[in-house]
């Protein structure tokens, strides 16, 4: 197992200097998925558009843009696109976030804190109606990084 990123070689915890690395375009796409019964899944597609899906979109575009406020040695990043999209299934809610950045460190933590605060958020929402419910496979799916030319 290589090192870890944000330990030094004393043990103690760091935050990494990305000072020196140079500026890239930065993509991260992460998901999550609420699992539930599928009574509940039909409650939440019959519910009008811009409900309650879309307070766990806003939810998650939000907790993707204070990460580093809740990852202690995350970097405070220049956002410049957060997407937040939520599918309901059968018998779950799929979330898919994408973020992108132009700056020196990659964006997954981002992705993962958005995609995981709107499945928090759907939860929040459904437990009432769905004791039940499980957030499951929360995952970084891609990342990228391209050099700024």
């Amino acid at each position: 197992m290589s090192e870890l990123s944000h330990v030094d070689e004393t043990g103690a915890v760091r935050m990494v200097d990305v000072g020196g690395k140079a500026i890239s375009r930065r993509r991260a796409v992460a998901r999550a998925e609420v699992r539930m019964a599928a009574e509940t899944a039909r409650t939440l597609r019959e519910l009008p558009k811009g409900d309650a899906l879309a307070a766990a979109q806003l939810a998650g575009i939000m907790a993707a843009k204070r990460t580093s406020d809740l990852i202690p040695l995350c970097h405070p990043l220049p956002l410049t696109n957060v997407g937040v999209t939520l599918e309901v299934g059968e018998e779950s809610v799929e979330i898919v976030s994408v973020v992108e950045t132009t700056a020196q460190t990659g964006v997954e933590m981002e992705a993962l804190t958005a995609a995981s605060v709107a499945a928090l958020t759907v939860y929040d929402m459904a437990k009432a109606v769905d004791k039940q419910m499980r957030i499951v496979d929360v995952v970084l799916v891609e990342k990228t990084k391209e050099p700024v030319t």
